[in-house]
């Protein structure tokens, strides 16, 4: 994964979500429906765009060719609290499902919000980056999440990270545990467009989370 982006093709997709998405949420208000949009297609996206990255052609397995995976929320004109879902790998019949080897075969876990800005309420973009295979801290989370599912405290396979919307904030809660995630890229929407407030590339190779209140 390289760390050059193309930030001029990052900003013109995410004002291509933008646009669509509030052009749409006009029709919807009209006729009384959710506004239309595909969140996880546009997060893929805006990530394989920013790392320079490719996805893997409609095929079954990680979002990107790398054996990355992109978990993507939108808040916008949301009825209920938008979260990271399925964010590790529980109940499936992959070989790896409800263990910690399945962090091994992840380079990188992408997190891709669109909330607004607490100060303007302007819309924004904000991508989170973590290295499973080496950051303790996550691991460590996520093994009691195992744990606790493994002995029946927790039932469910939905392994759920919840972003403090709205807020500048990188602290993501968890039944297992409160971590500040390291911030890899957060665009703004202003004046019809898009402007970069983050840009962090040297988080695809360093970037740790830390512990949290």
């Amino acid at each position: 994964m390289k760390n050059e982006s193309n930030i001029d093709k990052v900003l013109e997709f995410l004002k291509l979500h933008h646009d669509a998405f509030f052009q749409a949420a006009v029709f919807a208000e009209q006729t009384q429906h959710p506004t239309p949009t595909d969140t996880r297609a546009w997060s893929q996206i805006v990530v394989s765009l920013l790392c320079d990255v490719q996805g893997r052609s409609r095929q079954k397995g990680s979002d990107l060719e790398d054996g990355s995976d992109v978990k993507g929320a939108n808040a916008w004109e949301a009825i209920d609290r938008p979260r990271f879902n399925n964010v590790i790998k529980a109940g499936t019949k992959s070989d790896v499902s409800d263990s910690m080897a399945s962090l091994d075969e992840m380079p990188r876990l992408f997190f891709v919000l669109w909330d607004n800005e607490p100060e303007q309420d302007r819309e924004r973009c904000r991508i989170w980056c973590v290295r499973p295979a080496d950051d303790p801290a996550f691991q460590k989370m996520c093994a009691l999440w195992y744990e606790k599912r493994q002995n029946g405290e927790i039932r469910s396979s939905n392994f759920q990270l919840h972003p403090n919307i709205g807020q500048n904030s990188n602290k993501f809660t968890n039944e297992c545990g409160n971590l500040n995630y390291p911030l890899l890229f957060c665009a703004e929407f202003s004046a019809g467009e898009y402007q970069v407030k983050t840009h962090q590339p040297e988080v695809l190779e360093i970037g740790l989370c830390t512990k949290s209140d």
